[in-house]
């Protein structure tokens, strides 16, 4: 089924493991996928192609999306789905740890959204899906520490929301995808965290990644036409313990 034939769509944060589902999966539909990430470019799946970008360094950002714009000018849609966590104490938190951690998740949301969006509001419109978590919901920081992620998630909730009000009588949609735990390198990494997580987890498992990247594609499919700041929260129901 090629439900994204002639589509043009960027993902940010490609070599990770909800990243990549994303690519293999938009790519499957017919979608010319371009998968920006900062490293790791030549483990992504046939058919996409890999452009490097910092999301910290505005330079970068601007320079990544001129490329792509510089020999077709048709309308890149984005997903945004870098982002890092870390596992310290508040009170033993450096600033530029916080500073960090918040660079890469909020502020580099914004920088590939302004870049991605100036050129879609140019062309009449398009769809944006930003990668939130639960965690910008439900604190979820017992036992892990993890101040700094949770408040990037939130912020990367209220900035989809401010933006899907500014952009979307101009015809960019913009949506978010809140995952809980899912099954990734980075998160089964973590062993000794599982048996609590899926106590804590009304459907006792984790995601899979292909299961966030079919939200994602809800949302930047004409099924979802109608939704216009909404945050779609994937979680197991977690929220609800």
């Amino acid at each position: 089924m090629n439900r994204f034939e002639g589509r043009r769509i960027a993902v940010v944060g490609a070599t990770g493991g909800i990243g990549l589902a994303i690519c293999e999966s938009l790519a499957a539909q017919g979608a010319e996928v371009h998968g920006l990430d900062l490293k790791g470019l030549d483990s992504l799946p046939a058919g996409v192609s890999g452009h490097p970008v910092d999301v910290t360094s505005e330079e970068s950002v601007v320079a990544a999306v001129r490329a792509l714009y510089a020999d077709d000018d048709r309308p890149v849609d984005l997903v945004n789905s870098a982002g890092i966590v870390e596992n310290v104490a508040a009170e033993d938190m450096p600033l530029a740890e916080f500073d960090r951690i918040l660079s890469v998740n909020l502020r580099g949301v914004f920088l590939t959204c302004r870049e991605f969006g100036r050129e879609l509001l140019a062309r009449g419109g398009g769809a944006i899906v930003n990668i939130a978590s639960m965690s910008g919901n439900a604190i979820v920081n017992h036992p892990q520490r993890q101040c700094a992620y949770n408040t990037s998630k939130a912020g990367v909730s209220a900035l989809t929301r401010s933006l899907a009000v500014e952009w979307g009588p101009r015809g960019v949609r913009i949506n978010a995808v809140s995952p809980g735990y899912v099954q990734t390198p980075l998160t089964m990494a973590k062993t000794d965290l599982h048996p609590q997580w899926m106590r804590e987890t009304p459907l006792g498992r984790f995601a899979q990644p292909e299961e966030i990247a079919k939200a994602v594609e809800y949302f930047l499919s004409e099924d979802s036409a109608f939704c216009c700041g909404t945050e779609l929260l994937i979680d197991g129901g977690f929220a609800l313990r």
